[in-house]
């Protein structure tokens, strides 16, 4: 995905401030705008020894080699371990890999920086993404954003800025990726070779890198599995969809966690919601004939305390006792939207 194309606004102010670098910069906006990527296009130009006049990298330099083979000696990435390439399920009694930056992660960079930079650059750090720290790690980093080093960038990225410690937010200059327009989401995931880009980008709500994340192969089945069952309404089987997407949970190993279903399911009765008042439904395209029928059976103050409690609910997600309880209690929630009373 052409995430400069996508936002060439912000990489441009990005270019701009190359003149006067801070020593932070925290890129927020919701997931799936490709921040990251946008943040490591940014190293890439900045470690570059023959940028180009756009900024981008010349991925010809030795500086560029080194950083596209994964180490420059000036070039350093926070992230939990199991966002990373080797990262597998645990087997056989193996370690889970992390799901949160460590604070041994942030005291790896004490090397690192206080000795001067190898090419005469900078330094830059991509913490990815930050709120994944918790309260002890996220203070071993603040002592550093504190007392920056000489030469030494760090772009912080974030989709989820509320989970922050104030005084780190207060360190970085913030640089907003805002949700591109339709229509240029739309070109970028067409060039990009995603069929139906409009519905995958109305289901991902608006963010690209989450629409090209739900279309892969093999990680739309359970979405599918759950579009069907909740268009059956009152005639929905709870329980057996419950065991249907907790296996989706367990075959995933980690790629498909339980919040995702929740966030869907939210996403349907807020177009249940938009359907009752008369408006078009905003997520799920194809099933807005569906949708309105649904609608004029459940009355308005029902769906709106089935989304309050679907809020709580994505809160419990996060480390639920039992997943197929969990699940079980979400679908017969939803089910009981259309009882007669």
């Amino acid at each position: 995905m052409n995430v400069i194309s996508l936002h060439d606004s912000v990489w441009n102010s990005l270019q701009a401030r190359r003149a006067q670098m801070p020593h932070a910069l925290l890129l927020l906006g919701q997931r799936g705008l490709g921040k990251f990527d946008l943040a490591r296009q940014f190293a890439a130009s900045l470690l570059c020894e023959q940028p180009q006049a756009d900024g981008l990298a010349c991925a010809r330099c030795l500086a560029c080699n080194w950083y596209a083979q994964g180490n420059h000696p000036d070039f350093r990435l926070l992230q939990p371990e199991a966002m990373g390439d080797e990262a597998e399920a645990a087997e056989d009694g193996k370690k889970k890999a992390s799901q949160q930056i460590t604070i041994d992660q942030v005291r790896g960079l004490d090397e690192f920086l206080n000795v001067g930079t190898h090419r005469g650059g900078l330094r830059i750090v991509i913490v990815n993404p930050t709120e994944a720290m918790n309260r002890a790690t996220a203070n071993a980093l603040l002592k550093t954003l504190e007392e920056p080093a000489p030469s030494t960038l760090f772009l912080m990225v974030s989709s989820d800025p509320m989970r922050l410690l104030p005084t780190i937010r207060s360190r970085c200059q913030v640089v907003p990726v805002p949700l591109p327009s339709a229509a240029r989401a739309e070109q970028v995931l067409a060039d990009h070779g995603l069929a139906d880009a409009r519905r995958w980008l109305a289901l991902a709500g608006g963010a690209p890198g989450l629409a090209l994340e739900w279309s892969a192969s093999g990680q739309s089945d359970w979405l599918e599995a759950l579009i069907r069952r909740l268009a059956a309404g009152r005639s929905m089987e709870p329980l057996v969809l419950a065991g249907e997407l907790e296996k989706a949970v367990k075959d995933s190993k980690g790629r498909l966690p339980l919040k995702a279903i929740v966030e869907g399911v939210q996403k349907w009765l807020v177009d249940l919601t938009l359907a009752k008042s008369g408006l078009s439904v905003r997520y799920f395209l194809p099933q807005a004939a569906t949708i309105a029928g649904l609608a004029d059976m459940i009355p308005a103050a029902r769906l709106i305390q089935s989304y309050r409690t679907t809020v709580v609910r994505r809160r419990e997600a996060e480390q639920p006792l039992n997943a197929r309880l969990f699940l079980e209690g979400l679908f017969l929630d939803y089910r009981a939207l259309f009882a007669n009373r």
